[in-house]
């Protein structure tokens, strides 16, 4: 039986979703950067590389459906005194190109692995939301102490996809075909900071013309929590769609032996979009406290 691999349901599809891909990169990406192909065991996975410096890189996960675009509101301030790397899963539409199936959170963990290796990256901070939250602790349980230190953005794998969310994920999607100012509109009473990226909003399109093959997070349970000592900053939408936040806060702080939990005010499972500048505030001071990646003394909130 063949493989079942993500793929666009054409090649015209795939060729109009990265010429926009490109298209948003050379137009908003604020700093200069390299790029760059790296094989691994599921396929070749592009990265881009920004920044500069000599401290401990940040490698940074997009959520589901999502690459390497979505993170150019933040790479000019992360990258400030070291460098960023921003990628495209494979499996995920963007510029990578996979050929072999994902079928858990092992695979991804051996995916990363392949990425850090391949880029000759010892150490890293993980920077990851939603899906991309979760393959950064499925990593850091299978290689425990290679990341310097770990961000969660409203992380998936801490309880089942509910109705609620999909309900959110479906209304959200047929905004994203409505007139600009209903789509604006739209944004407030849904919660989605996305929707008012006009420029992010090109690429919706082609997501309905991709069909994603890839696991559905497992719920971590308490016992792999506790094995997480990296220090680990989780961030929360206060509404978010996915997951209750002060629950899920409570239950890191009782299980993580380091770790800073935030929950935003009025963002929901949009954090990453809906407050950037805060997020990347946030992201810099935890992570400079611990520049060679070791834990300090009363880091735990």
């Amino acid at each position: 039986m063949a493989a079942i691999l993500s793929a666009f349901t054409s090649d015209d599809a795939r060729e109009r979703y990265l010429a926009t891909v490109r298209r948003l990169i050379e137009r908003y990406w604020p700093v200069e950067r390299t790029e760059k192909h790296v094989p691994t065991s599921f396929g070749d996975t592009f990265v881009i590389r920004s920044g500069g410096g000599d401290g401990v890189p940040f490698f940074l996960l997009p959520g589901s459906g999502g690459g390497c675009v979505m993170w150019y509101p933040y790479v000019a301030e992360l990258g400030r005194d070291r460098p960023v790397y921003a990628v495209d899963p494979v499996g995920e539409p963007g510029q990578s190109t996979q050929t072999a199936p994902i079928t858990g959170g092992a695979d991804w963990s051996r995916w990363l692995t392949d990425v850090l290796d391949g880029l000759g990256l010892d150490r890293v901070h993980l920077v990851g939301t939603s899906y991309g939250a979760w393959v950064a602790l499925q990593h850091e349980l299978d290689s425990p102490g290679r990341a310097a230190s770990i961000t969660i953005v409203d992380p998936g794998g801490f309880g089942r996809v509910t109705r609620r969310f999909m309900t959110w994920i479906m209304l959200s999607g047929l905004a994203s075909f409505t007139p600009r100012p209903v789509r604006h509109r739209a944004a407030r009473l849904l919660n989605n900071a996305t929707l008012k990226y006009d420029d992010v909003h090109a690429l919706v399109g082609g997501l309905f013309r991709f069909r994603r093959r890839l696991p559905m997070p497992g719920t971590f349970t308490d016992e792999e929590l506790r094995r997480i000592e990296t220090p680990t900053l989780a961030l929360f939408g206060e509404r978010s769609q996915m997951l209750d936040a002060g629950a899920v806060a409570a239950r890191m702080r009782s299980l993580l032996p380091d770790v800073r939990t935030v929950v935003v005010p009025d963002a929901g499972h949009d954090l990453i979009l809906h407050s950037p500048e805060l997020i990347a505030g946030e992201i810099r001071g935890f992570t400079a406290q611990r520049p060679g990646g070791q834990t300090k003394e009363g880091s735990r909130r």
